[in-house]
């Protein structure tokens, strides 16, 4: 009736007792305060049930902040252990290491970056290219929540049964039956997956949307610089992600039905496992990193004051980079023999990837060069990147060689290159375009000496917490290492390393207390948010926060930037006759689907095979009740759009 699923299924280690009590404490406390403020049905009407695109982009990034408190606690404590364990147990055995090591990187990867990217993406976009929405809301609506779907299912591992130890991409044959016969493997096979069919879901529509819905007049060259970049992300997504769908289903059935894709033996390949992992995971890298790309191209321009340098060069190289991330994925494993030529060829194509992201960081150089640079948050967050981005990249030249690629393979020298990109690009980029559009999405600006101190916090911490990774990679120093001799001389550098953890938590608490300070402070700032940065692009033109129907008249585009041009003019948009607006209706049905696809996920991993079946079916009959609901939309006509118009305050 249950399958695999006992008693012994609960947690039995005081630190997975203690992280599941914390977590089950935190959500009743949630529940408990909604009902005692009687908000329940308040929350499932505006905001579980909402297909607005801004709504739904604060809940994926109110969930991937949920998720990095996570992901940063489960990093202090694997830097604690390092720290103590020389010669001595540390706080956790090695079992436990290993899975909070996977835990760490799926969270951060799949539910920090790429929860933040859709997030500010959603927020953004459609405002940026004039539209009142993406080109599917109840799509929209259906990603978000198997994002969610797939969150939950790896938090149960934490109460329910193990999570993997076999690592954030699961090579087999450690991720086999043979040698993960648990459910840890299973847990993050489902809630990858899961998650993974919502991103490609948000792949396709917001590649629609820019294909379909950009304002009149408003040409492939005369697009804001982050809507070329989230353009190319999305036909990223479509090519990558089918591979993972492709890649888990197979590992899926190996575990679950017996057949033999990865293993050794029945005409199975275990490289097979990882050339496909990886053809994903590099342009994942490049998937994560381009939005932020392109949210530094708005943000250096309005803090300098000067338009954009080399506009069609950084479309270009945008290109160009998404083109050579997919035929650099072997540099990953050049250790597994394949050949001179093979590997010459791939350390290569790694060297010449470089130069477009070399021409975007020139070009934003050149765009400060002469300017009237105001250092603001995003700047410092932006300045912050150039410097450890940089060495990131400098790095990654030096393991595209592969005589030193042999021996700093599988070594911490690897993991602080990653994570130079990954922080050092990714998360100081998401940073920094949430500082800038934060009063667009609000209404309300925050502190920005809080901000900055935050900034710098990270800057310096990143800097105290992984160069010493990069001395204890040219040491011999392996990754998943979770006890060592004292002999060794590790020790220190270990310590040196948790020190700059702390650090990074202490710009974490300083942006938590700016979130605070600024919602207590908001009133003052309602007033000054019109265009509070002197921002460039469409979306300033609108009131902060944006209303529910984004534009009352779609605007008409005459140059890349308009809004810009219409400030330093003084004109306006002509007036036009207001028409009725056609919007979708809330719906709980994507809450639903996403219900259902947990519990999927759920019996999938615990074999229990009549609820899996049970909710297949009923995700399946929902969508079929959507698809046969004609009456999805709700109609604004013209003479309340003018009322609503004439009611509002412009700044």
């Amino acid at each position: 009736m249950l399958g695999r699923l006992t008693l012994d299924a609960l947690p039995s280690e005081p630190i997975t007792i203690g992280g599941a009590v914390m977590m089950t404490l935190s959500f009743l406390g949630i529940v408990g305060l909604l009902l005692y403020f009687k908000k329940t049905k308040w929350l499932w009407k505006n905001w579980l049930t909402s297909l607005d695109h801004k709504k739904i982009g604060v809940m994926y990034i109110v969930v991937a902040v949920v998720m990095l408190l996570r992901g940063v606690a489960d990093a202090a404590m694997m830097r604690t252990q390092q720290a103590l364990a020389a010669d001595a147990p540390g706080i956790v055995h090695s079992d436990m290491f290993q899975q909070v090591f996977s835990a760490h990187g799926t969270i951060m990867i799949f539910f920090v970056a790429m929860g933040l990217m859709f997030g500010i993406i959603n927020l953004i976009l459609p405002l940026q290219i004039g539209a009142r929405d993406v080109a599917f809301p109840f799509l929209n609506s259906v990603s978000f929540w198997l994002f969610v779907a797939g969150m939950v299912l790896i938090n149960i591992s934490l109460v329910i049964g193990e999570f993997s130890t076999a690592g954030w991409l699961a090579y087999p044959p450690l991720s086999g039956l043979e040698y993960s016969p648990g459910v840890g493997v299973d847990y993050w096979i489902w809630a990858l997956q899961i998650a993974g069919i919502g991103s490609l879901l948000s792949g396709v529509n917001f590649f629609v949307t820019i294909i379909k819905k950009r304002a009149p007049g408003m040409t492939m060259m005369k697009m804001p610089m982050f809507t070329w970049s989230v353009l190319i992300t999305m036909v990223m997504i479509l090519f990558a992600f089918p591979i993972l769908t492709a890649t888990l289903a197979m590992l899926a059935l190996d575990r679950t039905m017996g057949m033999h894709f990865f293993t050794s033996s029945f005409g199975g390949n275990p490289m097979m496992y990882i050339n496909l992992i990886w053809a994903w995971g590099h342009p994942e890298v490049y998937i994560l990193i381009l939005p932020a790309f392109g949210m530094f191209s708005e943000i250096v321009p309005v803090f300098t004051r000067k338009r954009l340098f080399g506009y069609a060069s950084m479309a270009f190289a945008l290109g160009s980079i998404a083109f050579l991330s997919f035929i650099v994925w072997l540099h990953h494993f050049f250790t597994m023999g394949a050949g001179a030529n093979v590997n010459a060829f791939f350390g290569i194509m790694t060297m010449i990837i470089a130069i477009p992201t070399g021409v975007k960081v020139f070009n934003w150089l050149f765009t400060m060069f002469r300017g009237r640079i105001t250092f603001t948050t995003p700047m410092v967050w932006f300045m912050g990147f150039i410097f450890t981005f940089t060495i990131g990249g400098l790095t990654g030249v030096l393991l595209a060689v592969p005589a030193i690629d042999f021996q700093m393979h599988n070594s911490l020298f690897l993991v602080a290159h990653f994570h130079n990109m990954i922080i050092g690009g990714v998360v100081f980029g998401y940073f920094a375009g949430l500082a800038y559009w934060f009063p667009k999405i609000t209404g309300f600006k925050l502190n920005d000496q809080l901000g900055k101190a935050a900034a710098w916090c990270w800057v310096i911490g990143f800097a105290v917490a992984f160069v010493p990774l990069y001395i204890l990679g040219m040491m011999g120093a392996t990754r998943r290492l979770d006890h060592y001799a004292v002999s060794t001389g590790w020790q220190p550098l270990f310590v040196i390393a948790a020190f700059g953890g702390l650090i990074i938590m202490t710009g974490i608490c300083l942006q938590i207390l700016q979130l605070v300070h600024g919602i207590w402070f908001r009133k003052r700032n309602l007033d000054k948010t019109g265009d509070p940065w002197d921002g460039r692009t469409l979306e300033w033109s609108t009131t902060s926060p944006a209303p529910f129907y984004n534009f009352a008249t779609i605007p008409k585009i005459h140059s890349r930037d308009e809004f810009w041009e219409r400030k330093q003019s003084n004109s306006r948009q002509p007036k036009h006759e207001y028409q009725d607006i056609h919007l979708p209706k809330n719906t709980g049905l994507g809450i639903m689907i996403a219900a259902m696809s947990l519990i999927f996920g759920f019996a999938i991993v615990w074999h229990i095979w009549w609820l899996a079946v049970v909710s297949l079916f009923v995700a399946i009959a929902l969508l079929l009740v959507r698809f046969s609901d004609d009456d999805t939309e709700y109609v604004v006509t013209a003479e309340d759009l003018a009322k609503l118009e004439g009611s509002r305050r412009y700044a």
